[in-house]
Order: structure tokens, then C-alpha cells, then sequence
């Protein structure tokens, strides 16, 4: 497998992209599934599976766990103030950096598990509830620009499934049992 394919399973994500109300709800429905998906790829994983790197020069799967939550808790945080104040600026973060930090590195995958899924929850939730003019209300990123509520929900379906499939795909890779 090329070391594309180990870094981006299914592809590359591009912001923005006009969605229709079908694709949101297909979406939404990904982003809801996220935490069971997670879970599955990681159901009984060894402490030194948990502790390999799902590809040369990546993060464990340790530490993509933990990722996620990080990553979906900024951008849930980010569509709130997008809803409750014009246009704000948010901040990226240093996704490296935060996995590198001791709960990253070799914290129980399991409060990340939940936190993930009460995340998601409390998102879909949110999104369920949005009237047209709020799924427009927009947001200025440190490094996307300025990016509307819509443009959050395709991304993290598609960073959902991405770091999920880096788990699955190892498991494949490494002869792991899939759970049953």
C-alpha cells in the first residue's frame, strides 16, 4: 500500500464544497455512527496494539483515539460561537503537538471513547436543530478562512471515517482480528 493510501484511506478532504440537504443528512448520519465505528476498530486491542503507529511516521492508534475528541470538541466549540457571535475568529491548534502531551500518548483510549461519543451526540443534536440561516452563519479560521456551519459537518464525517480507517486498515495490515 502506497504511503498515500496509509495516510489518507479515503481520501482527501476539501472545505467548502456546496452540500445538498440529502448529502447533510447523510452527514449527520456518519457523524452519529462515529463513536460506534470507533469503538468497533479498537474492541480488544492489546496495550502494544494500541501503541503502534498505523503507519511509518504516524500517530499510535493511542493517539488517534485521543485525537478525535480533541478535534470534534474544537470544532463543536467553533460552530457554537459561529452561532452565538458574528462571524468569529477561531483558532486552529497543534494537533501534533496535543497528541504528543502525556493523555495523548499513553492515556486510556476509553474516557476518549466517551467523550467521543457524547460529543457527537450533543452535535447532532445541534445540527438536527439548525434553521437554514444558522447552517450559513459563518466563522473566520486561523487557516481555512472563513467557513460557514455546513462546511463543519461534511468535515467531520469525513474525519470521522478517515482516522477510523486507519485503524481498520492496520488491523487488515497486521492480521488483527476484527471483533466479532
Amino acid at each position: 500500500m502506497s504511503t498515500e493510501n496509509l495516510q489518507y484511506p479515503i481520501g482527501t478532504f476539501q472545505f467548502g464544497l456546496p452540500i445538498t440537504p440529502q448529502e447533510r443528512t447523510l452527514f449527520l448520519s456518519q457523524i452519529a455512527d462515529a463513536p460506534a465505528n470507533l469503538r468497533a476498530a479498537v474492541a480488544n486491542l492489546s496495550e502494544s496494539q494500541l501503541d503502534t503507529p498505523y503507519r511509518p511516521g504516524g500517530w499510535t492508534v493511542r493517539q488517534v483515539v485521543h485525537h478525535l475528541p480533541d478535534g470534534h470538541l474544537n470544532w463543536y466549540v467553533r460552530a457554537k460561537l459561529a452561532l452565538t457571535e458574528d462571524e468569529p475568529a477561531v483558532q486552529s491548534f497543534s494537533e501534533n503537538l496535543w497528541a504528543e502531551l502525556p493523555d495523548g500518548r499513553s492515556g486510556a483510549v476509553e474516557p476518549s471513547l466517551r467523550i467521543f461519543e457524547g460529543a457527537h451526540a450533543r452535535m447532532v443534536l445541534l445540527f438536527e436543530s439548525l434553521t437554514p440561516q444558522e447552517w450559513a452563519r459563518r466563522l473566520s479560521h486561523s487557516e481555512r478562512g472563513s467557513l460557514t456551519i455546513q462546511d463543519i459537518v461534511p468535515a467531520l464525517a469525513w474525519h470521522s471515517r478517515h482516522h477510523t480507517a486507519h485503524i481498520t486498515e492496520l488491523r487488515k495490515r497486521m492480521s488483527w482480528l476484527a471483533p466479532e
